[in-house]
């Protein structure tokens, strides 16, 4: 494995049509104009019987695709559980099926997650067995209704959090149990988050995870979190998971290869907590420093926030520093004539905080022995080339670079507006200052109407400024 077109002819399943972003193949149209005329798309639905590709596709991809990486699945942590089955679960055995039929195939790559096994505290590179056996969870979806199936979810996930992470795991065990002979490896990620170098430093293209909370809190709207702020931050940049699977693919072929046939499923756990850990504190921290450095433009306040570990305390924050302020900005509008929005925005980045919640308030140790091994069995140029280290992220560097990627492929704004951005970030880092004197005053003045005390502090107080203030003349 010596150069990047080693493995030539694949098949990508993804979860439904897609727009790729001009920017994402800038690099390679500059480098090597023609390649990206090898890709022949195919159309699919991988909730159709046969993933909803045509005989003819169908033909075509069993008589020459050698390399299959199934990354179709509902993302969606809430997602309803009978299309989470649906999608993540009956869509990888129809795969599956296909890839049984395909002539040419050396490899077939399923990414799954680290979460799947959450229920665990340590996590090895081996396929737990689920608690339900996952043909009759597919078999009871097909049969029992939608609200009797959203009735029954909470008791089916247990101690998972989501119907994600729940039928995550089903599909890994389904996939053993289907895959027979296939040469198959498992990748599991943590949380994906931006790129570190390609195609470009801090290219994004969703608001998944953390990345929607982080744009909303660099607007300004979004100020506090349930988070144990000293917890490990398992995030992982979207190319090294990339490259661990273009690597994966190569290993998985020569072990084919090599062993006459498929001896089992390799996994590789791709996560930065074991070797490179960020604690949510240190995440935070720098996610502010970047957006100060390189604020968006037309932010609604100065951006700031903090991670909170009580619930209740969060819960106040999120009244007042959250609801309030959406309620009555959206009061002024209606006021102006303007369409109201900021209670919309606060109720979807309340379900996302909830959502991100049970992962930023827990830990887990995620083994990656074989990720080490694959890394080093690599040519140093191949490692180079296919970098998948997670100790080579410098986390300042690639939290700066995460930020503007929001700004830049998320918000859409040029570089050329930052200076503006950050006259316009002093300005409200003045009125963020005025305000919480303003609080600070209207407590005390509060306080002052109940207390005794409170007055005469108060008033000792304007006594010492006045004096002081008299003083001066005759100081200088």
């Amino acid at each position: 494995m010596h150069h990047k077109e080693t493995i030539h002819l694949h098949f990508i399943l993804f979860n439904k049509l897609f727009l790729v972003p001009f920017q994402l193949f800038d690099q390679l149209r500059q480098d090597r104009s023609n390649e990206l005329a090898k890709i022949k798309p195919i159309l699919g639905d991988i909730t159709e019987p046969e993933l909803g590709i045509s005989q003819n596709d169908q033909k075509i991809l069993k008589q020459n695709v050698s390399v299959v990486f199934h990354s179709a699945a509902t993302v969606k942590f809430d997602e309803a559980l009978k299309l989470s089955v649906t999608i993540n679960m009956l869509g990888t055995k129809r795969l599956v099926a296909l890839c049984h039929e395909m002539t040419q195939l050396e490899a077939l790559i399923h990414v799954s997650t680290a979460y799947c096994n959450c229920d665990r505290e340590e996590v090895r590179e081996i396929i737990y067995s689920p608690p339900y056996d996952p043909q009759k969870i597919i078999e009871t979806m097909e049969w029992m209704d939608d609200s009797l199936v959203d009735t029954l979810t909470p008791s089916l996930i247990g101690n998972r959090p989501n119907t994600y992470t729940f039928t995550k795991a089903l599909a890994e065990d389904m996939l053993q149990n289907e895959s027979g002979n296939l040469p198959v490896a498992i990748v599991r990620p943590s949380i994906v988050i931006s790129s570190v170098n390609e195609p470009v430093a801090g290219w994004v293209d969703n608001y998944n995870g953390p990345t929607g909370i982080i744009a909303a809190a660099g607007k300004g709207f979004f100020r506090t979190m349930l988070c144990h702020e000293n917890k490990v931050a398992d995030l992982v940049p979207v190319d090294i998971v990339i490259n661990l699977m273009i690597v994966a693919a190569w290993k998985t072929a020569n072990k084919y290869k090599n062993n006459n046939g498929s001896q089992g499923i390799t996994v590789y756990n791709c996560c930065t907590g074991q070797r490179n850990p960020i604690s949510w504190k240190q995440f935070v921290n720098y996610s502010f420093e970047s957006m100060r450095l390189n604020p968006l433009s037309h932010i609604t306040w100065y951006p700031d926030g903090q991670c909170r570990s009580n619930p209740v305390t969060n819960a106040l924050c999120v009244f007042f520093l959250h609801r309030l302020p959406a309620h009555v900005l959206d009061f002024f509008s209606l006021l102006t004539g303007k369409k109201p929005f900021m209670v919309r925005i606060q109720n979807k980045l309340d379900k996302a905080a909830k959502c991100l919640e049970y992962f930023s308030t827990q830990e887990w140790r995620f083994l990656d022995e074989n990720v080490r091994e694959l890394n080093a069995s690599l040519s140093v140029e191949d490692r180079r080339v296919f970098s998948f280290d997670v100790t080579e992220i410098d986390w300042p560097k690639y939290i700066a670079n995460y930020v503007l990627g929001i700004r830049t492929f998320i918000f859409k704004e040029q570089a050329s507006s930052i200076p503006q951005a950050r006259k316009r970030l002093y300005k409200m880092l003045w009125i963020h200052r005025l305000s919480k004197l303003l609080m600070i005053l209207l407590m005390w003045r509060l306080l002052m109407l109940r207390s005794r005390v409170a007055r005469n502090s108060w008033h000792l107080f304007i006594d010492l400024v006045l004096r002081l203030h008299r003083l001066i003349p005759f100081m200088q």
